[in-house]
């Protein structure tokens, strides 16, 4: 055991080297927190007018609209963990990093283990710079002042904004195991975050419905509680049940990318 975990530990250590030394990682996190702020100024923005409007409403708390602003962000982190190994197919040098960790279940563990704190740690952060600049510009006068910051709500909400983004990360590490290239991997999560939820819904079935309400773009809003989402309202499950289904698709994704990484060569 202790030399397995010394093993692991070794390849994690190869794997945050990797991770940390291109530019794209950097880039990806600050386009993140771009699209995190824009996003949630937005959405925000939108909320507190149709409040003004009305003459009505108690105020929102700040960190709301960043929740729901996660929709758009995510894809950022997304190319960051398609990029953790889809790059090194695209260069041949997963040859050295399987010759490095034989066994390919702890090469995929590495990866997995460097991605979660970053995105976890990049999801709290950017929803934090967003919740501070959705809170100073909301407060202005022209919008009403329809937004409050109390951090009882704000703290519990960008802790799970940060940690659908991990899974998000994951998610997409495990597709791009199978799929190995990046237009595939970008393809497939795109269409399974955000493309077949969408277009379930406008099938017009009940059934249909209910499923895209179970994929894991609605399962991450029902988690953090989003009140804006594209039904107009909370999705109608709870925040457990939705983690639940996050964790599930995360998990497909990983066995998926598992099979294929120990099966074909690389």
């Amino acid at each position: 055991m202790n030399m397995w975990l010394s093993e692991l530990r070794q390849a994690t250590g190869a794997e945050w080297v990797k991770l940390r030394s291109v530019r794209s990682t950097w880039w990806c996190l600050v386009c993140a927190t771009a699209l995190m702020v824009l996003s949630a100024l937005t959405l925000g923005a939108g909320t507190a007018t149709d409040m003004v409007r009305d003459g009505a409403g108690r105020p929102f708390p700040a960190s709301q609209p960043v929740t729901s602003a996660t929709s758009f962000a995510q894809f950022a982190l997304v190319a960051l963990a398609m990029l953790a190994i889809t790059s090194e197919y695209a260069s041949g040098s997963i040859r050295t990093t399987l010759q490095a960790t034989p066994i390919r279940g702890r090469v995929l563990a590495a990866k997995a283990l460097v991605l979660v704190p970053v995105t976890f740690a990049a999801g709290v952060l950017s929803g934090g710079v967003a919740t501070v600049a959705v809170y100073v510009v909301l407060s202005a006068d022209v919008f009403g002042g329809y937004v409050a910051l109390p951090l009882t709500e704000v703290v519990p909400e960008l802790l799970s904004v940060g940690l659908f983004f991990a899974l998000v990360s994951v998610t997409t590490l495990g597709v791009g195991a199978a799929m190995r290239g990046s237009a595939g991997t970008l393809s497939t999560v795109f269409m399974l975050l955000m493309g077949v939820p969408l277009l379930l819904m406008m099938a017009g079935s009940r059934m249909a419905f209910e499923v895209s309400l179970r994929m894991p773009m609605f399962a991450g809003l029902a988690f953090m509680g989003s009140t804006d989402t594209p039904i107009g309202g909370p999705v109608p499950y709870s925040a457990p049940e939705g983690l639940a289904w996050l964790l599930a698709w995360t998990a497909v994704a990983v066995g998926a990318g598992y099979a294929v990484l120990r099966r074909r060569d690389a």
